[in-house]
């Protein structure tokens, strides 16, 4: 819908049908490139005020037609988005759906309808959901700390039966770790700590006693 994200910023333009239409054939195409490209795994982004989190969330979603109002029209540009893209996308590759779990704001985008939503996503042939959250809208009041996300990864898991990504603020091996063994999330998904340290990898399967494979450039390092 055209609504600014805050004061001062652009008005931005409602797709019409045909609009929707393109952009369903955009993510198509561009899901196709990807399996040229060589790529072994695919992820939608659907999270953090992108735009099919603009049609997800009641907060930005006031349309009026079929892509607007009750749940299941709020979902269906990202439903679409998906059937376009298992018709080109190899069957034994997986697909994961980035979504934000909860707006934190009253009356948007929540828990409970992210596990409407990731029925849907697993019935239409999606492997994991990487549950994020936020993103919509700077009213919103996150209580940051340490594995903050990790339960809605879990009740997701849960409730729907499909693999998950757990997200934010994991940083330390025995906490990755944790959350893999006790079944809260079936991947860790790391960003921020990577840049940081692009050798986590190897400095975690030390600390947990693992053995990974090293590069063979690095193996002359390998302690």
């Amino acid at each position: 819908s055209p609504l600014p994200y805050t004061d001062g910023w652009a008005e931005p333009e409602a797709l019409t049908t045909e609009g929707i239409r393109l952009q369903v054939a955009n993510f198509r195409d561009g899901a196709r490139r990807a399996g040229e490209a060589g790529f072994d795994a695919l992820e939608i982004h659907a999270a953090h005020g992108y735009l099919a989190h603009q049609f997800l969330s009641p907060l930005t979603n006031l349309r009026e037609d079929d892509y607007g109002g009750p749940l299941a029209n709020r979902a269906r540009f990202l439903y679409e988005i998906v059937d376009a893209i298992r018709q080109v996308w190899p069957e034994d590759k997986p697909i994961s759906v980035r979504l934000s779990a909860t707006d934190w704001i009253a009356g948007g985008w929540d828990i409970e309808q992210t596990v409407v939503l990731a029925n849907g996503l697993r019935e239409r042939g999606v492997d994991l959901i990487d549950c994020s959250s936020a993103g919509l809208s700077p009213l919103q009041k996150i209580p940051l700390g340490p594995g903050y996300l990790v339960p809605f990864a879990e009740r997701v898991r849960r409730d729907v039966g499909i693999a998950t990504a757990a997200v934010g603020l994991i940083t330390a091996p025995a906490q990755a770790d944790e959350i893999i063994r006790n079944g809260r999330a079936d991947l860790v998904v790391m960003a921020r700590e990577f840049l940081r340290d692009p050798y986590w990898p190897i400095h975690a399967a030390k600390t947990l006693g693992q053995e990974i494979e090293w590069p063979k450039q690095y193996l002359l390092a390998k302690r």
